[in-house]
């Protein structure tokens, strides 16, 4: 199932799974009290949002060799991870807003995993049953910024710096998707989830043993290698295998 978050008549958001005519609104969310109703959205009237909207992102750096190895960084001995907050969320067709404190803004391409329940020390091998589904992320980041401070806070947490969606797939495999990032129809980034250095379970059990993840958080896994610089005007695409293409337009503050 493909779950998103969209905007209806008189400006209610809703929940809803993508079927083949259409977009079948759900009373309650994903996570409780989930109902089908009779109202089916066509597809050029919905209006999407990022398919969440999460407490807080985690973020996962270093997590694939050649990423590391393009920024002149060494592989973490465990995952290394840090926080975007929820008002860098934005959904698709969204704007990115490069803010003027940077003069190097990068597209990050990456897979993101969606929280469906309370987790807290969650074992490896238990995490399925703690996950929603997958969607794509775009972790943009001021390189500028995370070389001159030596770390990823404000580099990555500006607000409009997390694009989220099309939509939640709740039944797929992250092992083997390919992950790709097109800048105005031209690709950059082209990798597969099977070069992560921590899989989707070992994050998620490490992350959980640090903090508490609520339903509708997201784990960000990591990007392939490719990243660079994004201007005014440009479009950003994030395409990931099962989930959908992620779009953004770039614009000045």
């Amino acid at each position: 199932m493909k779950i998103v978050r969209m905007r209806i008549e008189g400006d209610e958001i809703v929940y809803g799974a993508v079927e083949e005519e259409g977009i079948r609104v759900h009373l309650g969310t994903p996570f409780v009290a989930w109902e089908p109703t009779e109202t089916l959205v066509p597809f050029d009237e919905a209006r999407l949002l990022a398919p969440v909207f999460p407490t807080k992102v985690i973020g996962v750096g270093r997590n694939y060799a050649d990423h590391a190895a393009e920024l002149g960084n060494e592989l973490p001995e465990e995952p290394l991870i840090f926080v975007k907050p929820a008002t860098s969320v934005i959904g698709p067709g969204q704007p990115i807003v490069v803010p003027p404190d940077s003069a190097e803004v990068h597209h990050e391409a990456e897979l993101a995993v969606v929280v469906g329940t309370v987790s807290r020390h969650v074992a490896a091998e238990d995490v399925g049953a703690h996950i929603l589904g997958y969607t794509a992320a775009n972790d943009v980041t001021a390189r500028d910024l995370q070389r001159r401070d030596g770390s990823f806070g404000r580099a990555k947490g500006f607000d409009t710096f997390c694009p989220l969606g099309p939509a939640v797939e709740t039944e797929l495999d992250p092992a083997g998707l390919s992950i790709r990032c097109l800048v105005n129809g031209d690709a950059r980034q082209d990798g597969n989830t099977e070069d992560m250095v921590f899989g989707v379970a070992e994050l998620f059990a490490f992350v959980t043993r640090v903090m508490t993840l609520l339903p509708g958080d997201v784990i960000l896994t990591g990007t392939p290698s490719g990243v660079g610089p994004l201007a005014v005007g440009d479009v950003v695409q994030v395409e990931i295998e099962r989930i959908g293409a992620l779009a953004n337009p770039v614009v000045a503050r």
